[in-house]
């Protein structure tokens, strides 16, 4: 793993090389963009909810609702389980701000219309403490974890319907922060997410198997709050198209939703759009453009598929942290 990542980063070292240059225009797109400042972003715990670990979740910009084609489904709808091709064992690294880094592993498999799946995310900041006289007094890691266990049945399925899929996560949360860095910071929370997914023929000018139109929703993150903050609860919509054999648009609304409006209003409405194309039977690229408030991300990815085992490297950039080329940057391993 390590000797590819270390390849990927080679390759990409030219491209690399003109990130100072561009640290004028970076400050400029942050300025134009913060006439779109959502005054309400940040008032919900765990962030680590609304980051994507990686994979083509990550590199179609999110926009990943109605596709959910393989193991990312996890993060986006709790429905796809009990409709995938294979059953998947997935391994994850992303390199996010600086030194904070994101793992994660999934499982998923699928009997008949039933399927399951069970999936951790682990996110840890390294965290040193100096007094005054800058001598070190103390060190840790502020983490969050998220253990997932999903369910869902695909329902009505024949060969004339494709059928419509439900699923729901059940999840728990827990964020470690050290009693020498601030006490009583710690919490443990849990929630669910409910999804529905369907696919059909539509506008289809090319002949196959595989259904080209899907449509997906999605109730994600409901629970009670912890330490009095919400959790970060959103519904989304997803809408998925192939034009052509090879190509697959993918368009989601995001509307976050919060229980307690008066105290903790939720956040703007949101869109994600994605894009993934099969080069060849081994190779597709996915990129992907999510207009959030002042913080937009675009991401580009890329998928090579061998017999047993696939890779997935994206990189995303938007203006949360440094014009760094090692920030954002992902690689799954996938088995199947």
């Amino acid at each position: 793993m390590k000797r590819l990542t270390i390849l990927i980063l080679l390759f990409f070292s030219p491209v690399f090389t003109v990130f100072p240059e561009y640290s004028d225009f970076y400050y400029n797109l942050s300025e134009a963009f913060s006439i779109f400042a959502d005054p309400n972003t940040g008032l919900t715990i765990f962030p680590t909810l609304l980051i994507p670990l990686g994979g083509k979740y990550e590199g179609m910009g999110t926009a990943y609702t109605a596709v959910s084609q393989d193991s990312g489904y996890l993060e986006s709808n709790p429905s796809a389980s009990s409709i995938l091709e294979l059953s998947e064992l997935s391994f994850i690294h992303h390199s996010w701000i600086a030194d904070s880094n994101i793992e994660g592993v999934i499982y998923t498999v699928r009997y008949n219309d039933l399927g399951i799946g069970v999936g951790g995310k682990f996110l840890y900041i390294p965290f040193t403490e100096y007094n005054e006289w800058g001598v070190r007094e103390s060190k840790g890691y502020i983490s969050e974890t998220i253990a997932t266990l999903n369910i869902s049945y695909n329902f009505f399925s024949n060969y004339y319907f494709y059928g419509l899929a439900i699923g729901a996560n059940l999840k728990a949360a827990y964020r470690n922060i050290p009693v020498v860095i601030f006490p009583d910071q710690s919490a443990i929370m849990a929630m669910i997410d409910i999804g529905l997914l369907t696919r059909l023929n539509l506008f289809k000018f090319y002949v196959s198997r595989n259904k080209n139109f899907s449509f997906g929703a999605v109730l994600k993150n409901i629970g009670l709050p912890a330490l009095g903050e919400p959790l970060p609860t959103m519904a989304t919509i997803g809408l998925a198209y192939s034009p052509f054999r090879p190509i697959t648009l993918a368009l989601d609304f995001n509307y976050p939703l919060s229980f307690y409006p008066e105290k903790y209003p939720a956040e703007r409405w949101y869109i994600a759009s994605g894009l993934n194309v099969t080069v060849t039977n081994f190779l597709s690229i996915q990129s992907g453009f999510q207009f959030k408030g002042d913080n937009p991300r675009v991401s580009i990815g890329s998928t090579i598929d061998l017999e047993k085992i696939s890779f997935i490297v994206n990189y995303n950039l938007d203006l949360s942290g440094r014009l760094n080329p090692l920030d954002k940057f992902s690689i799954e391993a996938k088995l199947n």
